[in-house]
């Protein structure tokens, strides 16, 4: 697989391909013109955004080396992604995830879950915790249970939780809903064959949304 970031160029159309890099569906349209069709191809990168400069910067990992056949972007060299890991091996990492559970066959996000099991509506501001609180929570137990089968550990306190945004797209007819979380800190590989599969797999559902990759450093 490779790592690769990609930061968009100068373009006497620039504001527009902002614009449509601003809605989920678009951006992922765009960003798998950057890798060559294949019959019946799907999906096979993860990709994370941020913003450089007030311009949108892309981490993609992915099992081809993404071309550029429009001209957009300024492509690093990829880097083969193969780490070793070790047991007990401390590491720095960042992910921004879809942080929903499921009960009954249907997903919820776990802050709106949250909020119902704790009465938020009913209950006055003044009796309520902190917002930023109760996502903190919602959050840590979402990624504590992940942890468990992906072969890692973290201690909470090692760990912020920020950026809880809802966001809105459309695909044809249909809208499409979904909610982003971002963790950064650090863990514990407990697990190495277990934790490589997941960084290749992705976290949590959303992953062609820009959800799922985690990205990590030595610590």
């Amino acid at each position: 697989m490779y790592l690769t970031r990609l930061t968009l160029l100068d373009h006497p159309d620039l504001n527009s391909v902002i614009h449509r890099l601003g809605d989920a569906y678009r951006e992922h349209q765009m960003l798998w013109q950057l890798f060559p069709p294949e019959p019946d191809a799907k999906r096979d990168f993860l990709y994370r955004r941020d913003l450089h400069r007030g311009r949108p910067r892309y981490f993609l990992l992915s099992r081809r080396p993404p071309l550029n056949p429009l001209g957009l972007w300024r492509i690093d060299p990829p880097k083969s992604f193969h780490p070793r890991f070790r047991a007990g091996q401390r590491l720095a990492f960042s992910l921004r995830v879809n942080p929903v559970i499921t009960r009954e066959g249907r997903r919820h996000d776990v802050v709106m879950d949250r909020k119902r099991a704790t009465g938020w509506k009913e209950t006055s501001p003044a009796g309520r915790p902190p917002l930023a609180e109760l996502i903190r929570e919602a959050g840590l137990d979402w990624l504590q249970q992940r942890a468990q089968t992906a072969g890692f550990r973290f201690a909470p306190e090692t760990v912020r939780v920020e950026g809880y945004r809802q966001h809105r797209s459309r695909r044809g007819g249909r809208e499409i809903r979904f909610s982003t979380l971002d963790f950064t800190g650090l863990l514990t590989v407990t697990d190495p064959d277990v934790f490589l599969d997941k960084l290749r797999q992705g976290i949590g559902p959303a992953k062609a949304f820009g959800c799922g990759l985690m990205l990590v450093r030595r610590a």
